[in-house]
């Protein structure tokens, strides 16, 4: 399995903006398609978007469309999600998955949560 390194939280107002990357622990990524997930305290890991870096696809959950956008840097093996308008609800530890060549959408981001294992994230906190 892939391994992914996110990065790039931090502690931000309300109606902040904070910009998280997500990187293979190789040089580049071998799967095509990247989820971003997040855990609140207290409350089940959620997905918040996905991209097929192969055409773009993406996929927001209701919550965040809209404030966040998710993108892929061939170049520099990286896919970020930019998050703007951020609220108090959008803390959580932010976690980066891959879903092998699946194209993204709900039914990928649901497989992927099913996964035992996660990395360290990167914890983001939006103060009111």
């Amino acid at each position: 399995e892939e391994q992914l390194v996110e990065s790039g939280g931090g502690l931000v107002q309300a109606g902040g903006s904070l910009r998280l990357s997500c990187s293979a622990s190789g040089s580049t990524f071998d799967d095509d398609t990247i989820g971003w997930f997040r855990q609140a305290p207290g409350k089940e890991r959620e997905g918040v978007a996905c991209i097929s870096r192969s055409d773009n696809t993406t996929y927001y959950a209701k919550s965040v469309k809209g404030r966040f956008t998710i993108s892929s840097d061939h170049a520099n093996s990286r896919v970020s999600l930019q998050m703007n308008s951020l609220k108090p609800e959008d803390t959580a530890a932010y976690y980066c998955a891959a879903g092998g060549r699946v194209p993204c959408g709900i039914g990928i981001m649901t497989i992927i949560l099913m996964k035992d294992y996660w990395g360290q994230g990167t914890q983001v906190t939006v103060s009111s």
